[in-house]
């Protein structure tokens, strides 16, 4: 990201020698190299540019911001892991309820939401869904970490 601040005084580097330093700082390499050929274009494209410095930053900040996929507020414009998702399909319901169950097998019968998650792959909310599915029928029982606190999903038959 450029700074504005930064760019007036590579440009203003040009009263001791070295004209379009600003340039090449905010990524215009080849008009940059001609401004120290031919002295900032014999000192006109030098003060011209003068004017044209803070629209320079906004180009150059706009297009590193996109090269990163972020907003100018820093928001990603797109979503995170969504490539990974798009490669995976979804799991059913029944899949998900016999990944939980290997799960909570492993760990005593016992399982919480995050747990859930980690053995599964699966989102917060699907996993979430699950174990109230699982809940309603009868499956599971729902107690607190004596310690912790945590919700703990419990297995009766395990």
């Amino acid at each position: 990201m450029s700074n504005l601040g930064v760019s007036y005084l590579l440009w203003a580097a040009c009263f001791f020698g070295p004209f379009g330093l600003h340039r090449l700082y905010n990524g215009k390499i080849a008009t940059g190299l001609l401004w120290l050929c031919t002295f900032g274009l014999f000192g006109f494209g030098q003060l011209f540019d003068l004017l044209l410095l803070p629209n320079m930053v906004d180009e150059h900040n706009a297009s590193f911001r996109g090269k990163l996929g972020v907003s100018p507020e820093g928001i990603p414009l797109y979503p995170i892991g969504g490539a990974i998702a798009a490669t995976y399909p979804k799991q059913t319901p029944d899949q998900l309820g016999v990944k939980l169950l290997k799960a909570a097998y492993t760990k005593n019968g016992r399982l919480s939401v995050t747990q859930g998650v980690m053995a599964t792959g699966a989102t917060f909310a699907e996993v979430e869904e699950a174990f109230t599915a699982m809940l309603k029928t009868g499956y599971v029982s729902i107690e607190n970490d004596s310690v912790t606190g945590v919700v703990i999903y419990h297995f009766h038959e395990l």
